[in-house]
């Protein structure tokens, strides 16, 4: 099974090798059929502290790093 990415916003680069990630998502409502916008954090891990909050990144599911961080950064391939 492919893993998972995302794409979001670093809100916060405090911790060490950590980054806080908030996904936003779109969906339309069942009964209103109105758009409606969802956001998550996520901790990921980032090995090389690289990530500045404010910065869009893209995260990707690995095996469990620590209790709260399942997912890691997606090094840019540029």
């Amino acid at each position: 099974m492919p893993k998972r990415i995302l794409q979001g916003t670093v809100v916060s680069d405090k911790q060490d090798k950590t980054v806080v990630v908030k996904v936003e998502r779109r969906f339309t409502h069942p009964l209103l059929k109105k758009t409606v916008r969802r956001s998550k954090n996520y901790h990921a891990h980032d090995e090389a502290n690289a990530a500045k909050v404010g910065e869009t990144v893209r995260i990707e599911e690995t095996a469990p790093i620590s209790r709260l961080k399942r997912w890691a950064l997606v090094p840019d391939a540029k």
